[in-house]
């Protein structure tokens, strides 16, 4: 009997490439997500430093000046935030999207692994009759001929 061959091997190949693909994008993405996270909080540790002196000094009294230009740091800080955080949201939306398309391609490989499989166990199995009838017919050949002696 012939070797096994399935019949679908170069789409199941695809299919892996295109999960790997998938997977190397998602943990860029992920990478991405973490790096953000971690502007995001540099940024509200600026600002939490920031506010923390302004109050100190505010304590012990300041010009105007100085207050204005707290207050505009602090101000600026805020916008920083809101730019960073907003920018985090994005990158966690295409992350949860990439997550999303890599378990499908998950479920497409897998799929066709089942049927693979599938496949290979039905050829397993004809493979073992044929060996078994070929024993029955050599030992019915051999009755055969020792009766015809």
């Amino acid at each position: 009997m012939k070797k096994f061959q399935f019949s679908l091997d170069s789409v199941l190949s695809y299919k892996q490439q295109v999960l790997e693909g998938i997977q190397n994008e998602y943990a860029a993405l992920t990478a991405k997500v973490r790096e953000q996270e971690e502007r995001v909080q540099a940024v509200r540790q600026r600002y939490a430093d920031l506010n923390q002196e302004f109050r100190e000094k505010e304590a012990f009294g300041m010009t105007i000046v100085e207050a204005r230009r707290y207050e505009s740091g602090l101000r600026f800080l805020e916008m920083e935030i809101q730019r960073e955080e907003t920018l985090l949201k994005e990158l966690r939306e295409q992350a949860e999207a990439k997550r999303r398309e890599l378990v499908a391609a998950r479920q497409d490989t897998a799929t066709i692994e089942k049927l693979k499989e599938k496949k290979l166990e039905d050829y397993r199995k004809s493979v073992q009759k044929s060996e078994e009838q070929f024993i029955d017919e050599l030992v019915s050949a051999q009755r055969a001929a020792a009766n015809a002696s």
